[in-house]
């Protein structure tokens, strides 16, 4: 350890100290650690948070703790063990092993209290997310220039159903961010998952959590379109029927398809469940049944397919859709009404499941 930045610490420390600051900026903390092990603790930091927000498999998570291991002993500095622990304890939580992460987090404000590592563990072990958000903005109020603090609020918010200020917060945070590009990498989709839902209505409605689901099904879809819109009333006239009544007379009506298998050419007889997660196929069905009724005007239904029969050499103008398709009208509707799209700008991609973020776009175009 050199001599010079441990004189340069503890004079940054003392002039903090006596501003009243309760924190100590990471770059202050780390100048008592030599360069390769605050770039290894910057790498450790970027395998955590992006496990965090997509998702670790087992495996992932294994080389996760070695890399952490790893750093163990490798400084003898409170700073940088303090930041380590804070760390390993976010990997703990991963791991499913929250006492275990409570343990890191006494260690890590031990030896230096109040760093930001430390602060985000302990939001990310408070269950409560009103509490959670509570304590994120009393951290902010003292340092209000972290991006790593409105990473977590903008988490926080979102749990929330807070869509427009979350995105607020992972704007801000992004910019605060720029040394570090892998935190908006990570937290980009979440971000933009937020911008999707800002209009919500009634955020605290079961539909608000359900939108937010990347795969739904026909109890979900159900839920949402009488939560937002008004466009079953032709079948329960105002009345709030249960979600199984709802579907079994959809299906019995042939609003909700028997299949949703858009290569089939003939219609099985068994009926569909309300269970079953809803494809682009399935959707397209529904919406385009739904608008034929609100516009009560049926010859939608099959404006396509009649067109197809009358000429012999027809062909499809998407590559994944049969013309003889029972869905045919419905997919075909619902892209030139751009209800939908194409999602590669050529294909319909019928078996892809549905988004709860993307049926509410859909429902609002209709």
């Amino acid at each position: 350890m050199r001599r010079g930045a441990k004189i340069f610490f503890l004079a940054t420390a003392a002039s903090l100290a006596l501003s009243g600051c309760q924190t100590l900026q990471r770059d202050i903390l780390l100048t008592m650690a030599d360069e390769a092990a605050f770039e290894s603790l910057t790498e450790l930091e970027e395998t955590v948070v992006r496990l965090g927000a997509a998702g670790a498999t087992r495996d992932e998570l294994a080389q996760a703790r070695r890399q952490a291991r790893a750093l163990e002993g490798t400084v003898a500095d409170p700073a940088f063990e303090a930041l380590l622990s804070a760390w390993s304890g976010r990997l703990f939580l991963l791991e499913g092993q929250s006492s275990s992460a409570q343990r890191e987090l006494r260690r890590s404000h031990s030896l230096f209290p109040h760093n930001i590592p430390s602060q985000t563990l302990s939001f990310r072990l408070e269950r409560n997310l009103s509490r959670r958000l509570a304590m994120i903005d009393q951290s902010l109020a003292i340092e209000s220039s972290r991006g790593e603090l409105l990473i977590e609020r903008g988490l926080a918010l979102f749990g929330l159903n807070r869509f427009a200020e979350s995105v607020a917060a992972f704007d801000a945070a992004f910019v605060l961010l720029g040394g570090k590009p892998f935190y908006e990498e990570a937290y980009r989709a979440r971000r933009n998952q937020a911008w999707e839902l800002r209009g919500l209505q009634d955020a605290a409605s079961r539909a608000a959590d359900i939108i937010r689901q990347d795969e739904i099904t026909w109890r979900d879809l159900i839920e949402i379109t009488r939560a937002e819109t008004d466009l079953l009333r032709f079948l329960t006239a105002g009345r709030d029927w249960p979600v199984e009544t709802l579907f079994a007379q959809l299906v019995d009506r042939a609003f909700i398809p028997r299949t949703q298998d858009a290569a089939l050419l003939e219609w099985p007889a068994a009926a569909p469940s309300s269970a079953e997660i809803v494809l682009r196929s399935g959707a397209a069905w529904f919406l385009w049944h739904l608008n034929a009724e609100n516009r009560a005007n049926r010859a939608l239904l099959t404006q396509f397919s009649a067109r197809f029969a009358a000429m012999p050499h027809a062909r499809s103008p998407l590559p994944d859709l049969d013309i003889r398709s029972p869905f045919v009208d419905s997919i075909l509707g619902c892209v030139q009404s751009e209800f939908m799209s194409l999602p590669d700008g050529r294909s319909f991609m019928p078996h892809a499941p549905v988004r709860g973020a993307d049926y509410l776009a859909m429902l609002r175009r209709l």
